[in-house]
């Protein structure tokens, strides 16, 4: 997914290196990692500048700026200097990481760097200055090492640079009996996220301004060539792709200090009458080319999708955890032939709002069946509840996560990685069954325990070791995930 709503990461290295110890070894082995680098097809700046001191300091940060980096790897080629080294990650306005060289590359005296032991006190000097800089998992390594680190910190630092840029646009108020789609919006401002909150009237106002708008046709075309012939409603089109331009100018319009945006949205009950649709097909345009519609005003699902897309450089969808597997289907379908128990299983439903990339070929654009028995008459065609994008969604490896703000005000997140089945659900919606090794006691000791709400971001993908980076990164205590079996929940019964 190309999509100018997400930033690109230009990185960059700086090496460092203490003044008692040759900074021949830094610099030798800084060029080593660009030549890694390079041999990886992965483009990174090599400032010449090597930190010796706060002096060097500043400058290498000019040049790395000067460069255009936005992203900053922080380089101990030997034991390096404590305070410049550190103070890096004040003075360069983008994410760092600080990785550190191992030795094998000389000899044991001239050729020892000891970045090895330089790498505790860089640490402890970060937490006594109170800056932030993403340390690996393992953050000491050869060049070809610490090249594949850099690779994985891309996704890491796009995400970090993306909220820190994000502004949240919001049509509310959520539905009636929806609260488990509102949160408060403290924890937005903690990760420097902006919220602009509107009514649905203002979303009202704007699109009848963009009635007959030039643009419409050439919407139309794209829908139509999106979905293909007999899998949408030609009558409905103009009316949607109005509506896809009014979201689309807004967001350029309402941008204001920001770079990037996300939607959260009010979807029912009173917009399919009014407008004269459902909004979910649009919703799932939009998404498509990075930009999130959450649906029902959900801001931290917009916030979820957003994260998602940062990391794996995809489009995502947001789901409900919706109902469980019936016992015949997993007989049918499933036991036997996927190594997951019925307690595994889930589907994950919504309305249509999953873009047609990822759905299976018989995808087409429908009504929304809930709502066609809740707002049109009985015994009725389907009129203003169409607009729905339905089918099953394509089998493969996911993660499904949330990161979502308490009712005390506290940021938490969850993180599980499973599959959706090739096993058609026999429903209806954008629709999938879930195999989440041990779902049932991940849905009981922490969506159920740590009260999250039932929408769920969906990432197409494995992504959960990048996810969990950068929600450690922004500072989350709590991030939960699919413990096995062997490891119990603290709420789990040691006597069950």
């Amino acid at each position: 997914m190309k999509s100018t709503n997400i930033p690109e990461v230009k990185l960059g290295i700086i090496a460092v290196s203490r003044d008692c110890f040759p900074i021949q070894l830094s610099q030798k082995r800084r060029s080593a990692i660009k030549a890694a680098c390079d041999a990886k097809n992965l483009n990174v700046y090599e400032a010449q500048t090597a930190v010796e001191n706060e002096a060097d300091m500043l400058a290498a940060v000019a040049e790395v700026k000067e460069a255009g980096c936005n992203a900053l790897t922080v380089f101990l080629g030997n034991f390096g200097p404590e305070t410049p080294e550190t103070l890096i990650a004040k003075h360069f306005d983008g994410p760092c990481m600080f990785v550190a060289a191992t030795e094998g590359d000389g000899d044991m005296i001239n050729g020892r760097g000891d970045a090895y032991c330089g790498m505790l006190n860089c640490s402890y000097n970060l937490g006594m200055r109170h800056l932030k800089g993403y340390i690996p998992e393992y953050p000491v390594g050869t060049a070809a090492e610490i090249a594949d680190k850099m690779a994985e910190f891309i996704p890491i630092a796009r995400a970090i640079l993306g909220i820190k840029d994000l502004k949240i646009i919001t049509f509310g108020p959520r539905p009636q009996d929806f609260f488990a789609c509102n949160a408060p919006i403290k924890g937005l401002y903690e990760l420097g996220v902006e919220i602009e909150e509107n009514s649905e009237l203002d979303l009202l106002v704007s699109y009848k301004e963009h009635e007959g708008d030039p643009r419409i046709p050439a919407v139309c075309a794209d829908m139509a060539a999106e979905m293909g012939e007999g899998h949408y409603y030609p009558d409905l089109s103009a009316r949607m792709a109005q509506f896809e331009l009014t979201l689309l100018d807004w967001a350029e319009k309402h941008k204001g200090s920001k770079k990037y945006v996300a939607f959260a949205d009010k979807c029912w009950p009173a917009f399919p009458s009014q407008f004269g649709f459902e909004p979910c097909y649009v919703n799932s345009r939009l998404v498509s080319r990075g930009i999130p519609v959450a649906c029902e005003v959900d801001i931290y699902g917009a916030l979820s999708e957003y994260i998602g897309m940062c990391v794996s450089g995809d489009t995502v969808t947001l789901l409900d955890i919706n109902n469980s597997v019936p016992q015949y289907i997993y007989d049918e379908d499933i036991s036997g032939k996927f190594n997951c128990r019925l307690t595994d299983t889930f589907m994950g439903f919504h309305c249509g709002n999953t873009p047609s990339s990822k759905m299976c070929s018989d995808r087409a654009v429908k009504y929304q069946l809930i709502q066609h028995r809740l707002l049109e008459p009985a015994g009725s065609d389907p009129d203003f509840t169409r607009g729905t994008l339905e089918g099953d969604i394509a089998p493969g490896d996911v993660t499904f996560y949330r990161l979502q703000c308490d009712s005390d005000g506290d940021l938490r997140a969850y993180i599980a990685q499973g599959q959706i089945l090739p096993v058609h659900t026999r429903s209806f919606g954008g629709i999938a069954i879930f195999d989440i090794p041990e779902m049932g006691r991940f849905y009981r000791h922490v969506l159920i325990q740590k009260r999250y709400p039932h929408h769920g971001a969906v990432a197409f993908g494995h992504y959960g070791k990048a996810l969990f980076e950068v929600f450690k990164f922004l500072g989350i205590a709590d991030i939960a995930y699919n413990q096995p079996k062997n490891l119990p929940y603290p709420t789990e019964n040691p006597f069950a």
